[in-house]
């Protein structure tokens, strides 16, 4: 019956159809409590099409995947400063590309509050080794982590993070990230329901489009522990995903020039 019941989360989260739109299609898109802004993270113009989804739906919080909450919380009233806001984040230090393609968000909407999703190490290689459950902590059963999943999602989940990898992660390996990918989803729902609870809403999230999945990614958490939550997911792709795109919406744009990310896993000789 627990089974059934994560599974039924997932019927919940995926939509009949998804709807391809440009970002002029912002201000018409229906009302939603929690709206996932997926992007690929090294992509300006997915960063500049959030940015202008921000102006036209005018969230009263916004959640972002690169920040934890500390961070978050260390974010000024007055985000004109683009070099301060950098340093006060510590943003150099954060492995996430430059500051200036994620500025916008902060600024698209000066008055929203600003929350985190982030996880500290110490939870990733929790989850890792004991899984997300373990990771999460407390509430963990609200949002579906004690739950294992389907046997034929694991086997699609592990198979996708196998190809993320390059095919370069030993095999044994690609159960943990499947816990960790349950995590950070987790996360980001658990994030996105305190920011709908502190303000009223709507909240939007800012992360990759992995994350903004509706069949797999944190709408899918988020509903199993708060199933009458309106949740609108807008994916962003660098190639046209089809009609069976994961999303209620979905853009399309060009990719930057970008070496080959699979070159990071070469060996030199």
């Amino acid at each position: 019956m627990k089974l059934l019941v994560a599974l039924t989360g997932l019927l919940w989260a995926t939509p009949l159809t998804a709807e391809q739109i440009s970002a002029a299609d912002f201000a018409r898109l229906d009302a939603a409590d929690v709206v996932v802004l997926g992007e690929v993270h090294d992509n300006p113009e997915h960063h500049a099409n959030q940015a202008r989804a921000l102006a036209a739906l005018a969230p009263k919080a916004i959640v972002f995947e690169m920040l934890t909450p500390e961070q978050a919380a260390t974010v000024p009233a007055d985000r004109s400063n683009m070099r301060g806001l950098e340093a006060i984040l510590g943003w150099n230090a954060s492995g996430w590309p430059d500051f200036s393609m994620y500025y916008p968000l902060f600024t698209a909407q000066p008055t929203a509050r600003i929350y985190g999703a982030d996880l500290p190490q110490t939870a990733i290689k929790l989850a890792v080794k004991s899984g997300a459950a373990a990771g999460f902590g407390p509430n963990a059963a609200r949002f579906g982590l004690t739950e294992p999943l389907d046997p034929a999602d694991q086997t699609a989940r592990q198979s996708e993070q196998a190809a993320a990898h390059c095919y370069q992660l030993p095999a044994e390996l690609l159960p943990g990230m499947v816990q960790v990918q349950r995590l950070r989803d987790a996360a980001l729902a658990r994030a996105a329901l305190q920011a709908l609870a502190d303000t009223g809403g709507p909240v939007a999230v800012i992360t990759g489009t992995g994350h903004a999945r509706r069949d797999t990614g944190l709408p899918v958490p988020l509903l199993i522990a708060a199933p009458d939550v309106r949740v609108l997911s807008i994916g962003q792709y660098e190639s046209d995903p089809g009609p069976a795109a994961p999303n209620d919406h979905w853009l399309v744009t060009p990719a930057p020039p970008r070496e080959d990310p699979c070159l990071a896993f070469s060996t030199p000789g």
